[in-house]
């Protein structure tokens, strides 16, 4: 796999648009029409792509909202799916890893947050074998939240 993220431009959008998911993980997350309708009214979104080589295999989108969370703000991690044709093929646990390392560096030392619909057990598995943990809070949406401890390094003195 050679898995890689590109942001959803004119360009891909059509191949974006036309990602689907399995008919029994309705209700689980949004459309991708949603997603990126939400991410042209709210600017803080970042849609992207995700890609094995040149084949577009799902989609993600995370931001960073300072004004909403002060006085730290929260990076969140608000969708992720893989499309219905290449799931059971390792494309979630590896395009997640890699998407873990790429908010790592683009907002290092930062938490990630994300949202599940309870009842979606498989992904809670996903994401708690990476290190995410159920805060008790619920999401606009009712949704459970899950938080992932930022990577911190300490130097020694």
């Amino acid at each position: 796999m050679k898995i890689h993220f590109i942001p959803v431009t004119d360009k891909n959008r059509k191949g974006v648009l036309s990602l689907q998911i399995l008919p029994e993980q309705r209700g689980y997350i949004e459309s991708v029409e949603q997603c990126l309708a939400e991410a042209g009214c709210i600017r803080n979104w970042r849609p992207v792509g995700v890609y094995d080589g040149n084949r577009l295999v799902g989609f993600a989108m995370y931001g960073f909202f300072l004004r909403e969370y002060p006085p730290f703000g929260r990076l969140w991690m608000d969708r992720f799916l893989i499309d219905r044709r290449c799931q059971g093929q390792g494309y979630g646990r590896e395009s997640l890893r890699l998407l873990l390392e790429r908010l790592e560096k683009e907002y290092p030392l930062r938490d990630v947050f994300l949202s599940v619909v309870a009842g979606n057990a498989p992904a809670v598995r996903l994401y708690q074998s990476f290190g995410f943990r159920f805060t008790g809070e619920k999401d606009v949406h009712g949704e459970d939240v899950m938080r992932r401890a930022g990577r911190r390094f300490f130097q020694k003195i």
